[in-house]
């Protein structure tokens, strides 16, 4: 793999963690980067730009989710596919065409909790296991994509889950859950953004290719995030639990909860590069989510109304 020179970000202008890799990249000596004008489903004009810029590394962060959150896929199938399944074969397929290492960040909300992954176990899904977890048709474009993208050699696939910054930005995990009327209380694998962003950045680099499950180490219960929101954010917050069985009668699609094995990622994690269990990492992201909320003036009394309980 050639040296990373010229960056092309794809998700760069409007998307979440395409904005971030965006302000990362820009902070990296010798490094060009470059923000897609193109949308990865329209492959002639990818291709012409590709062929413009000519990057050394692309990195996908386009993708649909869905606002406020996956159940937007359920009425929008055709829009969903045609940009996280057409799009980004057309990238993966167009940089392998031109020797570009193509890092997609992808998720990791394909697998449930089985007989052989029981919660609670500590036995988490491998790069290995087939996906298991079809419910929502977002997951369900996202399991038909990954096999075909790993028989691309030049792609790093990275499986994300319930990525969490340190702000209270929406697509944020920790804003979502904050602002439920009620919780499910699940232990799940997450992805604290602040310490796997430039983990991402340095296996992109070393040219690191094929599936990598891209979470920190361990599990985490939707309890035990509000319980370090209430420590560290809002000591007057309160939270209520209620069953898978009653959270699927106001969501349309059911949702992934599982536990990632991390043992390939921290075996092949570039040297300096700090990956924290997911505990610890949780605590330091509310440190620092405090800090950020304090400098915007949201703390100590200043909260938007949203994220305030109705006493």
């Amino acid at each position: 793999m050639p040296e990373m020179k010229r960056v092309l970000i794809f998700g760069g202008k409007t998307g979440w963690i395409g904005q971030m890799m965006g302000e990362l990249v820009k902070k990296e000596e010798g490094i060009e980067v470059f923000i897609a004008e193109t949308r990865i489903q329209n492959r002639e004009s990818v291709a012409k730009e590709l062929d413009e810029i000519k990057p050394t590394h692309v990195l996908n962060a386009a993708g649909i989710t869905g606002r406020p959150n996956i159940d937007w896929c359920e009425d929008n199938k055709p829009a969903t596919m045609r940009t996280n399944v057409i799009g980004t074969l057309n990238l993966a397929d167009l940089c392998n065409e031109r020797g570009i290492h193509c890092t997609v960040y992808a998720t990791g909300c394909i697998f449930v909790y089985d007989e052989k992954h029981p919660e609670g176990s500590g036995i988490g899904f491998t790069e290995e296991d087939t996906p298991n977890f079809d419910g929502s048709f977002y997951s369900q474009t996202k399991g038909y994509m990954e096999p075909m993208l790993k028989e691309y050699p030049t792609c790093l696939i990275l499986r994300v889950r319930m990525p969490v910054s340190d702000d209270l930005f929406h697509r944020n995990f920790v804003t979502k859950i904050a602002k439920y009327e009620k919780v499910v209380n699940i232990p799940n694998s997450m992805t604290i953004l602040t310490e796997m962003l430039p983990a991402s950045l340095a296996m992109a680099k070393k040219g690191l290719t094929g599936v990598y499950n891209f979470t920190n180490p361990g599990v985490i219960s939707h309890n035990q995030v509000l319980d370090l929101y209430k420590k560290y954010i809002d000591p007057s917050y309160t939270y209520t639990n209620f069953t898978i069985e009653e959270q699927a009668k106001v969501i349309k699609a059911p949702r992934s909860n599982n536990e990632l094995d991390t043992t390939k990622l921290m075996r092949d994690m570039p040297e300096g590069i700090v990956i924290n269990d997911i505990h610890t990492a949780y605590e330091l992201c509310f440190q620092r989510m405090k800090e950020n909320l304090t400098k915007m003036g949201w703390l100590p009394d200043n909260m938007p109304a949203e994220f305030k309980r109705n006493k």
